[in-house]
């Protein structure tokens, strides 16, 4: 028996440090301050100095490339709305609104090639001697100056750069009064001198970049993400033009077009919509469950809202207790609610350099108050509103109660079966907690016990839980949402991401759904589709709830094995492996017949899961009456001519 001491301080990093050295260690045990093993000779564990040598200062340029998470958040491909390539594109094109929130400049073009993207404003265009360092060199920009930009998203004069730095190629050019300069950087760096011209074009800015596809590699712009940005921008800024590759975006009411876009005729009364100063709102109510926002600050969407929503929430609160006098609980106020908020802030305070939420204090005694007294003032204009509105509230309150005895009766009946949630395998971090990890927190929902072991065995206890379903569940379709208390399966999932109460106290920042590429389990998969989309909405439009996509095939010889998708990629992989040795094809049945040794890299850091989504709101009643309701007769037709 060999004994090792560790004598630095940091204890865990030594053991860890070991045992990677050491991979096929059958046995060790740590003892007091010391690492034991048996039957292996351990390597010396090598002193690590800290001295001045290990100080390092880097450029801006260095950091941002090193550390791109800081200033776009996460990377990606461009499959999800959230990928670093959409928040490059966001980056320039707020530069542009700023201009027009100035009031210069109504026009601005974009056009997206093969992964190349052009933007032009018409804007004053940027000081001709400041060029370089506006687009190069973190801090610099007139947004410090109130003179020149009043409401601006753009804060910290980073925004540019980090697209300038991310990008293999970047060229910006300037016009101003019959003159140009422009400027172009590889990877964050000047290639040549820049270039100044005589011009003709109207003043404004025109930038190009490719994003590095070192950082985003096989990235894609979806073109449909990028168009709801777009006509986001349209909404928050009446008369302003926008084109996509020639597709016009425009908006002439602001966010009264937004609330009808996404309500479409579902609404159950007359869309309420106020604008006072620096502040507009509008919102109505529908047949579905839960809340919706969406949140503006200055032209920026806050994906995450903060405490310019709050107070959006609380003031219609107030406003509705006021007018009739009453004191109606929040929740029967807000429920089925579909609303939007912008308002305009001089110094907005942010949480991250995304930008996705809010932090102004300050908001709060001012805003509330105008919130609750427009909404007022607005029920007294429009008396045809209130009494709907009051219907709806009405039948809020009475749906909560008589739920309130369902629920009593399915949390005793969970008590006698489990005191915790069955087939669950929880993790330790959760979203919202003060680990700092939350967002990496993912529950991956699994059809039975056996599809889910390999999947507990392989997954990271930190941040993944599993949860294992039992059968199918319940086709909730049509139903209220006392079906949830009355199917025990349903009741386990809803408690398991814990969302009972609200959609705020999720558990898990991803909910991916891992089922058998089968007819049972696509079965599966469109019925927990329609249990979030029935009753937690929310989760779907903000971007929660994935599909996990596993490989179809193994195709392997003695030296290689590649793991494959769909057909194409078998075929390929088949036909490259053919020259070796023990050439096998694998047909994966189910996800209970991956070992747990190779489901590791399918949930791993290169895992592939698809963000669902829904392009508008309205569309939601007709997609699942369509798919899951009792129009047997219709589907069958859809089948036979799309998918036979």
């Amino acid at each position: 028996m060999k004994i090792a001491y560790i004598d630095k301080p940091n204890f865990a990093e030594n053991i860890l440090f070991i045992l990677g050295k050491h991979p096929l260690l059958q046995k060790t045990e740590v003892k007091h301050g010391m690492l034991i093993s048996h039957g292996k000779t351990m390597t010396p564990v090598k002193e690590i100095v800290y001295d001045e040598s290990k100080i390092l200062t880097l450029s801006s340029l260095e950091h941002i490339r090193l550390r791109p998470g800081m200033y776009i958040g996460r990377l990606g491909n461009g499959s999800h709305p959230s990928d670093g390539i959409y928040v490059l594109l966001k980056e320039i094109v707020d530069n542009s609104i700023d201009e027009f929130i100035m009031g210069f400049g109504k026009r601005i073009d974009i056009r997206i090639d093969n992964g190349v993207v052009n933007i032009r404003d018409f804007g004053r265009g940027i000081p001709l001697g400041k060029v370089v360092e506006c687009v190069s060199i973190i801090n610099t920009g007139a947004k410090y100056n109130d003179e020149v930009f009043q409401f601006s998203v753009g804060l910290n004069g980073v925004g540019t750069k980090a697209v300038n730095a991310l990008s293999e190629n970047f060229l910006v050019t300037s016009f101003r009064d019959k003159k140009l300069l422009s400027a172009e950087f590889k990877s964050g760096e000047l290639k040549d001198k820049p270039a100044a011209d005589e011009t003709n074009e109207s003043n404004g800015t025109r930038i190009s970049f490719t994003p590095d596809s070192k950082l985003f590699p096989n990235y894609a712009y979806d073109l449909g993400t990028i168009r709801k940005q777009l006509w986001n921008y349209a909404y928050l800024n009446r008369k302003l033009t926008i084109t996509l590759n020639g597709e016009k975006f425009k908006s002439e009411n602001g966010l009264l077009d937004l609330m009808q876009e996404e309500v479409s005729d579902s609404n159950l009364y007359d869309i309420v919509h106020c604008q006072k100063g620096q502040l507009e709102m509008a919102f109505t109510h529908t047949e579905r469950y839960g809340e919706e926002y969406f949140s503006y600050v200055n032209g920026h969407h806050t994906n995450d809202g903060g405490t310019h929503l709050s107070a959006f929430r609380e003031g219609i609160l107030k406003g509705v207790n006021q007018f009739f006098n009453s004191s109606f609980d929040g929740s029967d106020i807000r429920d089925g609610i579909v609303g939007a908020v912008a308002v305009k802030v001089k110094e907005p305070v942010f949480e991250s350099q995304t930008k996705n939420k809010l932090g102004n204090s300050d908001l709060r005694s001012w805003m509330m108050p105008l919130v609750r007294d427009s909404f007022v003032d607005f029920l007294y204009k429009h008396p045809e509103v209130a009494e709907p509105l009051k219907v709806k509230i009405q039948y809020n309150e009475r749906i909560r109660k008589e739920l309130s005895n369902v629920k009593k009766a399915a949390r005793d009946n969970a008590k006698k079966s489990a005191l915790t949630i069955p087939n669950l395998k929880d993790c330790k971090f959760h979203l919202g907690d003060k680990s700092g990890r939350g967002d990496d927190s993912t529950i991956f929902i699994t059809e039975g016990i056996s599809a889910g072991g390999s999947m507990i065995s392989a997954r990271d206890v930190y941040t993944q839980a599993v949860f294992c379903l039992k059968g199918k569940p319940l086709n909730c379709h049509g139903q209220g949402k006392e079906a949830i208390y009355k199917n025990l399966e349903l009741y386990n999932v809803m408690k398991a991401l814990g969302i009972e109460d609200s959609i705020d106290d999720l558990r898990y920042n991803k909910v991916v759904i891992a089922t058998d590429a089968d007819v049972d389990g696509l079965h599966i998969r469109n019925l927990l589709l329609t249990f979030f989309l029935q009753f937690y909405e929310p989760l779907v439009l903000h971007g929660h709830i994935y599909i996990l996509e596993t490989p179809l095939f193994r195709v392997r010889n003695q030296k290689i094995t590649r793991y494959c998708y769909n057909e194409s990629e078998r075929d390929a992989a088949f036909e490259s492996l053919r020259k070796g040795t023990h050439l096998e094809v694998t047909r994966f049945k189910g996800l209970g017949e991956i070992s747990p040794k190779e489901f590791g890299q399918f949930i791993g850091e290169n895992m592939q899961a698809v963000p669902v989504g829904v392009e508008h709101t309205h569309e939601i009643p007709e997609l699942l009456n369509f798919y899951m309701g009792n129009n047997t007769a219709d589907r069958r037709r859809y089948i036979m001519e799309n998918l036979v």
